[in-house]
């Protein structure tokens, strides 16, 4: 670094300054732009003109990032973040599983510690709150989580380019559906030929294999595929929906939840509400000071702290608190894909949120992995056989059959340059289970050792990634 003329400093430009310079300059632009929802400007800054026909410059640098990468396809790369993500939560599981086989009495103590005692009126929760490390990590912060990937189910079912947008959301979602079905009724089955416990009633547990995990998926798939193959994008929009709707079949069937459905008209009016205040498009002739209002993020965060307290109120998983809010959020007009590196530049309000969401959600996953992924090795029981079974079994034959009835009734296909093949990978991926399903052991399965052989066994089922890696080492990419 040297001084120059005129007493401003200079010096070497970086590597990549000169892909993404328009990139930065957009930022700038864009920070004082005026949010937008679908079928309004794009918040990332033109180039040029409104009316000019060349790309955002944004989309500009997110095309140069696809190139850079090595890959021909027109793919965008995923951030790195999810690879951390997949990393924190095996961290925070690997010190529980180490931590509860060698002072079992001090985890669990540590598990249900006794941090507070709400006594709430009676006509906002029956009885008395116990706020415990389980029950903050699971029901408070795992909502920022899903938030997360709630908001990359959401850009792909209505954004321009989205990957479900138009009639491309079918073939994901009836393998969705049909996964779970599959997983389901292969638990019923061997839970009925299996005594799993004597606790245990006819079918017992079936919400416990519903769910994947993202993040996980995303680990073994980058590593299966390659960082920009089309299948990868199909694991993750398969490992989203696969766990948001498990989590909402969990709190709909689970026995021991009380509804008070009244309560989701505030969520309802909090994302309404902000909406109409914020999240549309200013009309023409508005001030300067209203358009920068509309970029700002505490209308946002307000409307998600009433969303989550109704969902939670109304008896419906905490976890899914934040999910109501995220269509009132102003966004961008086109996707760049799931969990795209590209986002990185963009300025609107749900990016933003998400941008700062990164660090906090890695140490809210593995705190996670710590609260919930403590595995006993000596708690192998029947119902470690029925978990492997539902998720190594029943979700890829479900699935299996599900692409099988589809293409045959409604003639639908692979993606383009998505074989058979990958999508076997796929679906020996997505036998991993571990997130979803370890939130639901405990609203599905009686406490103690019948949970514990499940934790064994979604622990085993994350040894499909290692075979798929296997598998397409042996069979090429």
């Amino acid at each position: 670094m040297r001084r120059g003329g005129g007493g401003k400093a200079r010096g070497t430009k970086p590597a990549g300054a000169n892909v993404l310079g328009k990139v930065h300059a957009a930022q700038d632009s864009a920070a004082t732009a005026p949010a937008q929802n679908p079928g309004f400007a794009p918040l990332c800054s033109p180039a040029t003109a409104p009316d000019d026909p060349a790309p955002p410059a944004c989309e500009v640098g997110a095309q140069k990032l696809a190139r850079r990468s090595g890959d021909p396809r027109p793919m965008y790369r995923i951030s790195p973040f999810v690879r951390h993500f997949a990393l924190a939560l095996l961290g925070g599981a690997g010190i529980a599983t180490l931590w509860v086989n060698l002072s079992p009495g001090s985890y669990y103590d540590f598990v249900e510690w006794h941090m507070a005692e709400l006594s709430l009126p009676g006509w906002i929760w029956a009885g008395t709150v116990t706020l415990t490390p389980f029950m903050v990590v699971t029901d408070i912060l795992m909502a920022l989580f899903f938030f997360f990937i709630g908001k990359e189910l959401w850009e792909a079912l209505i954004l321009e380019r989205g990957a479900l947008s138009g009639g491309r959301a079918l073939l994901p979602a009836g393998l969705v559906v049909s996964g779970m079905i599959g997983a389901a009724l292969m638990w019923i089955v061997l839970s009925a030929l299996i005594e799993t416990a004597e606790e245990a009633g006819f079918a017992t547990g079936w919400q416990v294999p519903l769910g994947s995990d993202v993040v996980l998926a995303y680990l073994f798939g980058r590593l299966a595929f390659g960082p920009g193959h089309p299948a990868l994008h199909l694991l993750l929009l398969l490992a989203i929906g696969t766990d948001i709707l498990a989590l909402l079949v969990l709190g709909l069937s689970s026995p021991h939840l009380s509804f008070r459905l009244l309560w989701l008209v505030l969520p309802v009016a909090a994302s309404g509400a902000v909406w109409a205040l914020y999240g549309r498009r200013p009309p023409p002739g508005t001030s300067e000071l209203r358009r920068r209002a509309g970029m700002a993020l505490w209308p946002y965060m307000l409307a998600g702290a009433a969303s989550w307290f109704g969902v939670a109120a109304s008896g419906l998983p905490a976890t899914l608190g934040l999910l109501p809010v995220i269509p009132a959020i102003a966004h961008a007009d086109r996707s760049f894909g799931l969990f795209a590196e590209a986002e990185t530049f963009l300025h609107d309000p749900l990016n933003r949120l998400a941008h700062l969401l990164i660090r906090p959600v890695a140490v809210v996953l593995f705190l996670f992995g710590l609260v919930r992924g403590g595995v006993d090795l000596l708690a192998f029981a029947p119902t470690t056989l029925v978990t492997l079974g539902s998720l190594w079994v029943g979700r890829p034959l479900g699935m299996a059959l599900g692409a099988l009835g589809l293409a045959l009734v409604f003639g639908l296909r692979l993606p383009p340059q998505v074989r058979l093949r990958h999508l076997g990978l796929i679906l020996v991926i997505l036998g991993c289970g571990f997130t979803v399903p370890a939130i639901a052991l405990a609203a599905a399965l009686p406490g103690g050792a019948m949970q514990e052989a499940a934790r064994m066994g979604l622990a085993l089922s994350l040894l499909a990634g290692p075979l798929a890696l296997l598998l397409a080492r042996s069979g090429g990419r």
